[in-house]
């Protein structure tokens, strides 16, 4: 029984490019994070990963980044259900700001604070605290199931809201989590243990 668990950033979007807080906005991927995708797949496909199953958040840059891998890897027709609960973290009154213009207004450690710590959120939006909140309740009643049901899921979801799951998965805290980076279009490709713990990860690095 392989209890499979891939995990995929969305490739780079168009605000990622900008320099814009993104959130809970939905711009499409560049010809860039189509490539990234396109990798991801092509990188998952060289290790001979087939999936059961693949989730997805309600934001098009990770649904297309989803389709993408899926198509590299020859399963274009596989079940997908996409949900807001994976959704990027929301930024609020941040959300298509760009992270320079936002360090003029509010300061480099106000900035920094609202970005990199687990529990204070931006105005108007959610910490990473909230996020791990919104998406853990989701991964354990969806996703962690089929997983130890032996099925292979695939996750192509956001920097955060895979934050949240890797927290877990990796026995992170609160104050470790912050510095932890998930590049655009990377695969963590997780075995879990029968008791959920991770018997093996892999980084799919280019």
């Amino acid at each position: 029984m392989d209890r499979l668990l891939v995990l995929a950033r969305h490739g780079q979007s168009e605000w990622n490019l900008k320099n814009l807080f993104t959130g809970w906005k939905d711009p499409g991927l560049t010809d860039l994070g189509i490539e990234e995708a396109r990798n991801a797949g092509r990188r998952l496909k060289e290790m001979g990963v087939q999936f059961d199953v693949a989730y997805t958040s309600d934001l098009s840059r990770a649904q297309r980044t989803c389709k993408l891998i899926l198509e590299e890897i020859g399963q274009p027709d596989l079940k997908t259900i996409a949900d807001q609960a994976l959704n990027e973290r929301d930024y609020g009154d941040l959300s298509g700001l760009n992270k320079d213009d936002a360090r003029t207004r509010w300061g480099e450690e106000q900035v920094h604070i609202w970005r990199r710590s687990y529990d204070v959120p931006p105005p108007g939006g959610e910490s990473l605290k909230d996020t791990v909140a919104r998406v853990l309740p989701y991964y354990i009643r969806e996703i962690l199931p089929r997983v130890m049901r032996g099925e292979r899921v695939l996750v192509a979801a956001h920097g955060n809201s895979l934050r949240a799951l890797v927290m877990v998965l990796d026995g992170l805290t609160s104050e470790t989590i912050p510095g932890l980076e998930l590049a655009t279009g990377i695969p963590l490709v997780y075995k879990l243990n029968a008791d959920t713990t991770v018997a093996d990860k892999k980084v799919l690095e280019g």
